[in-house]
């Protein structure tokens, strides 16, 4: 059985810093891409940054370049992305997915969802 857990989420002030992480089971960083989706009130879900660890690529959206970073911890079998310099627009629950994407950032791509984790940027 697959299972993706999120965890690390809250509530921060504005240029503030979380880590968030997502625990593996039934997959594994070297045989699966790991991606983080955010979702806020009343918007899609849209891709954030995913780790494609056999080919040693990252891939960051726009909006969250140069200030998030994403890792992967293949003794944990765990995904980390450290989020700085919070901005209230970063606020959405935050899911990790993991799957063959060849698009990264396209939910379609993606097989296996975690329930997510709630983060709250504050102004």
């Amino acid at each position: 059985e697959v299972q993706l857990v999120e965890s690390g989420g809250g509530l921060v002030q504005t240029g503030g810093s979380l880590r968030l992480s997502c625990a593996l089971s039934g997959v594994t960083l070297a045989d699966s891409v790991i991606g983080w989706f955010r979702q806020a009130p009343g918007k899609e879900r849209e891709g954030v940054s995913a780790i494609n660890s056999p080919h040693g690529s990252t891939y960051y959206a726009d909006a969250v370049k140069g200030r998030f970073t994403i890792s992967g911890d293949s003794a944990k079998n765990t995904v980390h992305l450290q989020m700085n310099s919070l901005k209230p627009e970063d606020t959405a629950v935050y899911y990790c997915a993991a799957g063959h994407a060849l698009a990264w950032s396209l939910t379609d791509e993606y097989n296996y969802w975690g329930q997510g984790t709630e983060v709250t940027v504050s102004s």
